[in-house]
């Protein structure tokens, strides 16, 4: 079952005290960027955003599960309804992951 664009957008629009928030649909759901980051993913109407160790202390609820059949295991966030927190939530992922455009030769 595909995310729902209402939700998508709800999503989008409750992370954006953490920058330029955009997502792109991808597979019949949706990866969801910070600052043309990917940070996580929308998948049947539920948030996962990406696990790292600084972000799990922030989660009220560690809560580590596939977003779809066969993917590996993301942080799953029951909370959406308080912008500050997914916004701290998606900062500190954003954060921590690595930047895409550096590659490593």
């Amino acid at each position: 079952m595909a995310s729902n664009i209402d939700f998508v957008q709800y999503i989008t629009d409750q992370c954006a005290g953490a920058g330029e928030i955009t997502y792109k649909k991808m597979f019949g759901d949706y990866c969801l960027y910070c600052q043309s980051k990917i940070v996580g993913l929308i998948c049947d109407n539920h948030l996962y955003l990406k696990p790292t160790e600084e972000v799990r202390p922030l989660l009220l609820t560690v809560d580590l599960r596939p977003p779809y059949p066969g993917a590996k295991d993301y942080f799953y966030i029951e909370e959406v309804d308080d912008r500050d927190y997914l916004s701290h939530l998606v900062i500190a992922t954003y954060k921590a992951l690595p930047d895409s455009n550096k590659r490593k030769r």
